[in-house]
């Protein structure tokens, strides 16, 4: 669990540095203000889960079924909030109306809180020596 995990992260890593060089260089030309900040917003709440996913792949006090739902959630709410951001704030230039999946964004954002939430639970549950 833990191999992929870190390979997740590192994915993650990757395309959030790629869509962000891409957001700064080409789509600041493309984009309104507000849509380039939104597109910001995913690039920057995606890098901080790859942080927390790296975290989660090498700490071995929390348990396997844990990290695998914490790594779970994480990763679905990653996909839907950010992915749901980028899809959302890229429509002028795709010229698809991506309006629909916008209740997508939120589910995301609670995924990632629900996600957090478990951590901290698995946490408190971690036995003093």
């Amino acid at each position: 669990m833990n191999k992929r995990i870190l390979i997740t992260a590192a994915v993650l890593a990757i395309i959030a540095i790629v869509l962000g060089a891409f957001g700064a260089h080409k789509l600041k030309e493309l984009l309104p203000e507000a849509s380039l900040t939104s597109f910001e917003t995913g690039v920057r709440y995606q890098m901080y889960h790859v942080f927390l996913l790296l975290f989660l792949g090498m700490f071995h006090q929390v348990s396997e079924t844990y990290k695998r739902r914490v790594y779970i959630i994480i990763l679905i709410g990653v996909l839907f909030f950010s992915g749901s951001i980028y899809l959302l704030s890229t429509s002028s230039v795709t010229g698809i109306d991506f309006s629909a999946i916008g209740i997508i964004t939120p589910i995301g954002g609670i995924l990632l809180i629900i996600g957090w939430a478990l951590l901290l639970r698995s946490f408190i549950n971690i036995k003093q020596r």
